[in-house]
C-alpha cells in the first residue's frame, strides 16, 4: 500500500504595510496578502493603486533607517517601495537577496563615458578658462590676501608635528643678504615689483611663487646652492612668474579642480583640501609657455643685473645630480621644453664676453646660508 504525502500548504499571509509609488512624496497604506494561485504579493492601497508583485521578482533592499523593517522593491522597478514590519514574508520570496540583472549595458556605458568626458572638460578646459578670466578681475588686495592665506596653509601642512607651522627664517644678517640680492634684481626689472620674500626653515630643495607677489624659498635650496648667483637665478625665475601672475591663475585652477572633485567624491573642504592645494602649489608645474617665458624673463633680468644666466643651468645640473629628475625641485621646473633644453638655453643666453659682477661678499653669502640659524 502506497502512502501519498501531501505538502503542507503555507500559512496565509496578511500584513499592513506602507507603499511608495515613486511619484508622490506621501506614502499610502496598504493591506497585503499572498495570492497562492498566481504566487504574487497583492494589495489595494488607500490611494486606489493596485499592487500585484510576483514573489520571484521581489527583492529586499537595506533598511537605512532603523534596520527593523523589510523594504521591498521590484527587480525591474527602481522607484516603488513597500515597507512592512512583518518579516514572515521573507521565506516566501525565493529571490529576496538576489541582485537584479543589469540590462541594456550599452546606454550605461555611454552615459558613464559621457560623465567622465564632462568631468574632464570641466577640469581641463572650463576651470582653466574661468581661472584665466577671473585672475584679471581680482584686485591686488584680494590677490595678496589669497597669497597670505595660502602661505599659512603651506606652513601648517608641512609641519611634521601638527602643532606648529614651519617657521619663517629671520636671522638679521641673512635677511640683509637676501634683501641685497632682491635690490640687485629689482633694479634690473622693467618695472619694480612690491615683493614679499620669505625663507621657510624646511629641508625641501625648492622655491615657488604665490598670488600677491609672494616668493618663498626653502632652507634646503639655499643649503644646496653652491653660489649666491644660483639662488638669484631661481629668484629671477620666480619673479618672472609673479610678473605674469601665473601663481594666481594656478591657484584658481587648483582650487576649482579640487572643488569639482570634492562635489563628485566627497568633502574636500577640510584638511585634505589644504594638503592637496599646498602640494600642488609647492610643486606647481606651469604650462610650457609660462615656464619658457619665466626662463626668458630671468635671463634678461640677470644679464641686466650683471649676473650670468648660466647660473640657472649650473643650478639645474647640480640639483639634478643630487636628487635625480624626480626630486621635488626638479619636478617643480620639469615641463616642456625638456630640462636639458632649458639648461642649454640658459647657457646660450650668456654672451661669450659677458663679465659678471659678484652678487654677495663671502661673508654675506655665509650669512644667507645661515639665515635660519
Amino acid at each position: 500500500m502506497t502512502v501519498l504525502r501531501v505538502g503542507r500548504a503555507p500559512e496565509p499571509f496578511s500584513a499592513a504595510a506602507t507603499y511608495f509609488d515613486g511619484t508622490r512624496a506621501a506614502p499610502a497604506h496598504v493591506a497585503l496578502t499572498v495570492d497562492e494561485d498566481t504566487k504574487a504579493l497583492v494589495g489595494l492601497a488607500d490611494t486606489g493603486a493596485e499592487i500585484r508583485w510576483p514573489l520571484t521578482e521581489i527583492r529586499e533592499v537595506p533598511d537605512q533607517a532603523g534596520g527593523d523593517q523589510m523594504v521591498l522593491q521590484l527587480a525591474n522597478d527602481p522607484v516603488q517601495r513597500i515597507v512592512l514590519a512583518d518579516h514572515t514574508l521573507a521565506p516566501r520570496l525565493p529571490n529576496r537577496t538576489k541582485r537584479p540583472k543589469v540590462t541594456k549595458r550599452g546606454p550605461l556605458i555611454v552615459w558613464a563615458m559621457a560623465a567622465l568626458a564632462s568631468v574632464a572638460l570641466i577640469i581641463f578646459v572650463l576651470v582653466p578658462t574661468m581661472a584665466n578670466q577671473l585672475a584679471r578681475f581680482i584686485p591686488p588686495e584680494g590677490e595678496r590676501a589669497l597669497g597670505e592665506v595660502t602661505l599659512n596653509q603651506i606652513r601648517t601642512a608641512l609641519d611634521q608635528t601638527g602643532l606648529n607651522p614651519v617657521p619663517v627664517c629671520d636671522n638679521p644678517d641673512g635677511l640683509a643678504a637676501l634683501a641685497k640680492m632682491e635690490t640687485r634684481l629689482q633694479n634690473a626689472l622693467p618695472e619694480q615689483q612690491t615683493l614679499t620674500v620669505s625663507v621657510l626653515d624646511h629641508e625641501m630643495i625648492n622655491a615657488f611663487a604665490l598670488p600677491g607677489n609672494y616668493i618663498v624659498f626653502f632652507r634646503g635650496l639655499i643649503d644646496k646652492a653652491q653660489t649666491p648667483e644660483e639662488v638669484a637665478a631661481v629668484f629671477a625665475h620666480e619673479i618672472g612668474h609673479v610678473v605674469s601672475r601665473d601663481p594666481t591663475r594656478h591657484a584658481l585652477r587648483s582650487a576649482g579642480s579640487l572643488g569639482v572633485l570634492g562635489l563628485l567624491f566627497g568633502d574636500f573642504a577640510g584638511g585634505a583640501a589644504v594638503l592637496l592645494l599646498a602640494e600642488r602649489l609647492i610643486e606647481a608645474q606651469y604650462s610650457q609657455g609660462a615656464e619658457a617665458d619665466a626662463d626668458v624673463f630671468a635671463h634678461a633680468v640677470m644679464i641686466k643685473a650683471q649676473i650670468a644666466p648660466s647660473a640657472l643651468a649650473t643650478m639645474f645640473e647640480g640639483f639634478r645630480e643630487l636628487g635625480g629628475d624626480t626630486s621635488p625641485f626638479v619636478a617643480h621646473f620639469l615641463s616642456h621644453p625638456s630640462l636639458g633644453d632649458r639648461v642649454q638655453a640658459a647657457r646660450d643666453a650668456t654672451p661669450s664676453s659677458f663679465e659678471a659682477v659678484p652678487l654677495l661678499t663671502a661673508q654675506e653669502w655665509r650669512a644667507l646660508q645661515n639665515i635660519c640659524d
